[in-house]
């Protein structure tokens, strides 16, 4: 990617980096106050979580994913959740022989996490194939890079098969309050923890969440996982002895933040906005955008090989995603991050416009 970088960097009106999912908009000032006050860290955090943060986990559930009955049992922060993608393998026991399924288009981490504890990694978007070998299953919707959202159809044979091979299945959930297109407009996109998917019964089924995207918290690295007490209470065990515990002046951010939803649609009316200048331009240059309905990104393909795209986007000073980062399934596509801001995604759609005289 590098010299594509550098290409796209030596373009007049400057590069517009829409590569990477890291958000430019400021931290709510309901949170950066949380933090402030919350200074006189003296004694070490608890790794459960404060008694508030974990209230403010279970409430944040039930109001915003309808996801009601867990107890403080079934809920653990974490530091991010990309330390929690890497690490659940090995946190929960899994090595060689062990099969991790994953999305086709997929979050690279996934797989390192599977490679990090000698386990295989096994990309299948269909329950039906998933191997007798299979230990853990990664699910994520609104997925990353391809924006789609699983149905509750969908994750209830998900679960049902999970169960089938004795499996912990997980959803990797932290763009969920970004829905785009019809019905996620109006309508919660749908939980693992759902209870239309898990009939009250948990076992084994995890989600996991962070407020990286839907309150730029990147930097603060507040998430938390929800679900099944067995398998978090080994998490549990591990992350005391491991250290992995989150910082106090984060997890009273972190209750802040999961308290306050005026925030949360102010960023999503952001990204919404942006969205709507970015896509119609991509359309407008040749590309066709796939899934998307939910997320930060693009999901998008000109018909030609990816990196000739992403060539020739260097060329008008703009910088995206090749799909092979994202597994060896979609060779011909790009993906385009909604994270610049209203000024560099402009520029960006003036320049597609131009570069076909639309």
């Amino acid at each position: 990617m590098l010299p594509f970088a550098q290409q796209a960097r030596a373009h007049t009106d400057g590069i517009v980096d829409l590569s990477i999912g890291s958000p430019v908009d400021a931290t709510p000032p309901v949170v950066q106050a949380a933090l402030a006050h919350a200074t006189d860290a003296h004694a070490y955090p608890q790794t459960t979580g404060t008694p508030a943060l974990q209230r403010a986990i279970i409430d944040w559930y039930a109001r915003r994913r309808g996801v009601t009955g867990l107890a403080e049992k079934n809920v653990l922060p974490t530091i991010g959740s990309k330390e929690l993608v890497a690490l659940l393998p090995f946190m929960i026991g899994l090595g060689e022989g062990d099969t991790i399924v994953h999305p086709l288009a997929a979050y690279p981490t996934y797989a390192i996490g599977a490679a990090m504890a000698g386990a295989e990694a096994f990309p299948s978007d269909d329950p039906a194939d998933w191997p007798q070998s299979t230990k853990l299953i990664w699910l994520n919707s609104p997925g990353n890079p391809d924006g789609r959202v699983l149905s509750v159809e969908f994750l209830r044979t998900a679960v049902a098969r999970a169960r089938e091979l004795g499996a912990v299945i997980v959803n990797d959930e932290c763009y969920a309050e970004l829905g785009w297109d019809a019905p996620w407009v109006s309508e919660p996109i749908p939980s693992i923890l759902d209870p239309r998917v898990t009939d009250g019964d948990t076992r084994n089924i995890v989600a996991i969440y962070s407020l990286s995207k839907q309150s730029n918290m990147a930097g603060y690295r507040g998430a938390f996982a929800a679900g099944c007490a067995d398998v978090l209470g080994r998490l549990l065990t591990v992350r005391k002895h491991a250290g992995l515990m989150l910082p106090a002046p984060l997890q009273a951010a972190m209750v802040a933040a999961l308290g306050d939803d005026a925030h949360v649609a102010v960023q999503r009316e952001r990204y919404r906005a942006r969205r709507e200048v970015l896509l119609p331009a991509l359309v407008a240059a040749g590309f066709t955008i796939d899934r998307s309905e939910a997320g930060l990104y693009l999901w998008a393909t000109a018909g030609v090989d990816a990196w000739e795209s992403i060539r020739h986007l260097a060329g008008l000073g703009i910088l995206a995603g090749p799909g092979p980062f994202y597994g060896d399934f979609y060779p011909e596509h790009v993906r385009f991050s909604l994270t610049a801001d209203d000024e560099r995604i402009a520029a960006a759609a003036a320049r597609l416009r131009a570069s076909v005289g639309a």
